[in-house]
């Protein structure tokens, strides 16, 4: 995927310090299949937009290149 967006739901947020920069790993599943496979987004804490992330909230997903750049909750 070049530039797109996946929506999902939220099942859990874990920061995570890579050599003293913190991340967010956010986990999700597609909102077709909420039970189905748990995929993991990297992304930095200022590229989540509306910090209060709860598991189960629906978010959504950007991407460019492959790779997560911003998470939003709907």
């Amino acid at each position: 995927m070049l530039k797109g967006t996946r929506d999902g739901i939220l099942k859990k947020v874990q920061p995570t310090s890579i050599h003293g920069q913190i991340s967010w790993d956010v986990y999700f599943t597609d909102v077709e299949d909420p039970d189905g496979q748990i995929n993991v987004a990297r992304v930095g804490p200022e590229a989540v937009i509306g910090h209060n992330l709860e598991p189960g909230d629906r978010i959504q997903v950007e991407y460019v290149v492959g790779v997560a750049i911003r998470v939003t909750r709907l």
